[in-house]
């Protein structure tokens, strides 16, 4: 069974895969370009190496560290995958706090299923298994955006809860529990 975890280098070859199958517009979910610092980025040719990944690794997961300095108009975000054994399924992101664009747009919670996953209900796990870490971060209820069209992520946020507030600027803005009490 798919669980969500912390980062790792045990699915190189396979987040290498789905890297592949993502394409150059939806890179920025592959976590090819760091938050932290200079905001380094990753090519998928640098990934490739193994000693670079185990760097993309690490750095992804120095995001969630309060103690790491990030540019001002940037927040700590917790970046969890979804695997199945040594299968990358998915990336999921929840951010500690709301800035103001984060609160228009993007919300606390984001995720990407890699294309070969898609329609076997992973992102709806996704999110299901992530408002408990949500939860432990203070974070109740989570907010949680998606495009007006996309009746899929729709219907995922509303599986997991989610209750319609309104639309800004083409994005649905869904509030989430993520305490079950």
């Amino acid at each position: 069974m798919p669980i969500l975890t912390e980062p790792s280098v045990a699915v190189h070859r396979s987040f290498l895969a789905a890297w592949d199958e993502a394409g150059p517009d939806q890179e920025r979910w592959m976590g090819a370009r760091s938050i932290v610092g200079d905001e380094e980025e990753w090519s998928r040719e640098q990934a490739e190496d193994p000693a670079e990944f185990a760097r993309l690794v690490e750095v992804i997961r120095t995001e969630a560290d309060p103690e790491t300095e990030l540019p001002p108009d940037l927040v700590h975000q917790t970046v969890l995958w979804f695997v199945d054994g040594s299968e990358w399924l998915g990336r999921l992101s929840i951010r500690h706090h709301l800035t103001p664009a984060l609160t228009e747009l993007g919300g606390h919670i984001g995720y990407f299923v890699r294309p070969s996953a898609r329609r076997k209900g992973h992102a709806t796990e996704m999110l299901v298994q992530s408002l408990p870490v949500a939860a432990g971060l203070g974070i109740d209820p989570a907010l949680v955006t998606c495009d007006t069209g996309n009746v899929p992520s729709r219907r995922v946020i509303e599986a997991a809860g989610g209750e319609l507030e309104d639309e800004r600027h083409g994005k649905l803005r869904f509030w989430v529990p993520t305490r079950t009490s």
